[in-house]
């Protein structure tokens, strides 16, 4: 009988396929920070993708996005609503320290408010200082042309953008 084969992609888009035994589970959270009509977006090499990570295996999930939310922007979060949820299998290329993984990343997206803090990237690790730059406000009608290095093609970017307003 044949292994089932799992087919990750990378940020590229370029695919790979892997048996089940490769995969490694990994939950992450991303922050939806609206303020009038921008949203904050963490930018990435050049791209972006909303501040968040992976949570560790001894965080809840509102202790890893407040975490990750920190590192990325340096502003205290507040989760509202969840607002989008799915699965993605991914093969992080551009990580070092992911170098040769490969995950079943469940993605969960919430609306957050701010409470604190002031934009910076300080609170990053080593390696995020390499590709993370400030986080910028970026006007919701301008979504549509940014690059997105994450799993959502651009229009789904768009469209948890709106769902978020609605909340």
């Amino acid at each position: 009988m044949d292994q089932k084969k799992i087919v990750c992609h990378d940020i590229n888009n370029n695919l790979s396929e892997v048996g089940p035994e490769q995969l490694t589970w990994r939950p992450s959270i991303y922050g939806i920070l609206i303020e009038g009509n921008k949203v904050l977006l963490s930018k990435q090499w050049d791209g972006y993708d909303f501040p968040g990570g992976g949570v560790n295996i001894d965080e809840t999930l509102a202790e890893g996005l407040k975490r990750e939310f920190f590192e990325e922007t340096g502003l205290e979060i507040e989760l509202i609503s969840p607002v989008y949820c799915r699965t993605s299998f991914f093969h992080p290329t551009r990580s070092t320290k992911s170098q040769g993984q490969y995950w079943n990343a469940v993605m969960i997206y919430y609306l957050v408010k701010k409470v604190g803090g002031q934009i910076s990237k300080d609170n990053c690790d080593a390696e995020e200082q390499k590709y993370l730059d400030l986080p910028e406000w970026i006007d919701v009608t301008q979504l549509k042309g940014l690059k997105f290095y994450n799993a959502l093609s651009i229009p789904e970017n768009f469209d948890l953008v709106h769902k978020a307003l609605t909340l």
